[in-house]
This record gives structure tokens, sequence and C-alpha cells, in this order.
């Protein structure tokens, strides 16, 4: 079975948490939340419009949690968030708040390989490697990730595309002969077409900026989840 965690940013509107529902109902094995920081400096126009409507929203790392412990998910929550905003918590109180709040993992994309140590005790860490990564370092992200292996397809923010990424097959290669986790690729991954194409060549996709383009543009839950629906039917073959 291919994987597929759709995003939503936390906080984009009163009822956001209804959006992870809907996600799951659709057929979401993993819903990624977003915490809103003022500096995202990976994501692309999309999810940086989406961050600014949150936090204009009163969005706060505490008010979320407390958001996220209010629902019973029936998939796994992975949270997305910056380095700055669990260092400033320290990794042990974001740690214990986040899976207070029943999130099972987090992906921090600007913390170093390096300095995962300081994170890893305190809740899973998902982590990245893109087409820039060398082999070796490959090898030891396919360790020390947790749950599965984020696989950025292009060098640059995320955003939507016309078509996959060149770069997906290879990078999907390079790190499924490395570890035993799932491959998950992300980055541009824009249309049911593209979703299934990424799912061939990997473990499951990511899809984030397609999502959220559709709740900014007024998709409410429903509207959303369908959207999800149609990504997992193409990645299933139907």
């Amino acid at each position: 079975m291919k994987l597929l965690m759709p995003y939503i940013t936390a906080g984009i509107t009163a009822d956001w948490t209804a959006y992870v529902h809907a996600f799951a109902a659709a057929g979401a094995d993993m819903v990624e939340v977003g915490l809103p920081f003022s500096d995202p400096t990976l994501d692309g126009a999309t999810i940086q419009e989406a961050t600014t409507v949150a936090l204009s929203r009163g969005a706060t790392l505490d008010r979320i949690l407390h958001d996220l412990s209010g629902i019973s998910s029936s998939v796994p929550i992975v949270l997305s968030t910056y380095a700055n905003l669990v260092i400033r918590e320290s990794p042990a109180t974001f740690g214990q708040k986040a899976r207070r709040a029943g999130a099972t993992a987090v992906i921090v994309p600007d913390l170093p390989l390096e300095e995962c140590g300081e994170v890893e005790p305190h809740i899973d860490l998902v982590l990245l490697a893109s087409p820039a990564t060398p082999d070796a370092r490959l090898a030891e992200i396919g360790r020390r990730s947790k749950r599965f292996v984020y696989a950025v397809t292009v060098m640059g923010t995320t955003g939507e595309r016309h078509e996959l990424a060149a770069t997906a097959k290879d990078l999907a290669g390079r790190l499924k002969a490395r570890t035993e986790l799932p491959v998950l690729l992300g980055f541009g991954i824009s249309t049911p077409a593209q979703a299934a194409e990424a799912a061939s060549l990997a473990d499951g996709v990511v899809v984030g900026a397609a999502v959220m383009r559709r709740v900014l543009d007024g998709a409410g839950p429903a509207e959303a989840g369908a959207y999800v629906r149609e990504l997992k039917a193409a990645m299933s073959g139907g």
C-alpha cells in the first residue's frame, strides 16, 4: 500500500482540526500539521501565505497543541516546524508538549543532522534527504530517521509544479537502497497524476502546497478531503 500524507497549516481557519478528520476519512495515512513560524525559509509562496493568515489569527504553539489535544485522530499526526520553535521551548519541553497533544513525530527541516541528537531523545524525528545529499549521508539519514524518510524532490522551496521533478526517481532509488523505512516523496507534487507517478517510484507521497492552495481559495474540509481522496485513488491505480 502506498502512503499519503497531506498537509494542513495549523490555525489557518477556526475549524482547522476538521481538515485533519476530513483527510483521514478520505484515506490519508498520516497528516502533516505545520506549525506557523514567522520566517518559513523552506516554504514557498502558498504555505507562506497560509502561515501569514494563521499568525494573523493569533496562532501560537500552545494554542495549536491545545486544539490538537482536543481531537481524536484515526491516523498519526506529524508536526512540521522550524528549529527555532523547538529550541525556544527546549527539545525536552517541545517533545513533551507535542506528545501530550497527540503528535507521533516531528519534521524540522532546518535542523542539521549533526544537531539532531539534542531532539531525538524527546520525540521521533522524521529526517529529510535531497537530491544533493551524498550516499553516505543518505545511509545515516535512513538509519536515524523515524517512521519514514522525507525525500525532497527539488533543491528549493515547497510549491506547486507542473511536473514531477526529474531528480525524484534517482533520489528515491538511492534512498530505498539504503534504508528499510518507507520513503515518501514531497515538494511540488500537485496533481493526482503526479502523485501516482511519485508513488510508483517510492513508498508514498507528501502533498502540501496544492492542498493549502485549495484551502486558501475557500475549500472547506469536505472539498479538501475530496481532493485528498482523488490523490489516494490515483496512487492506488483507481
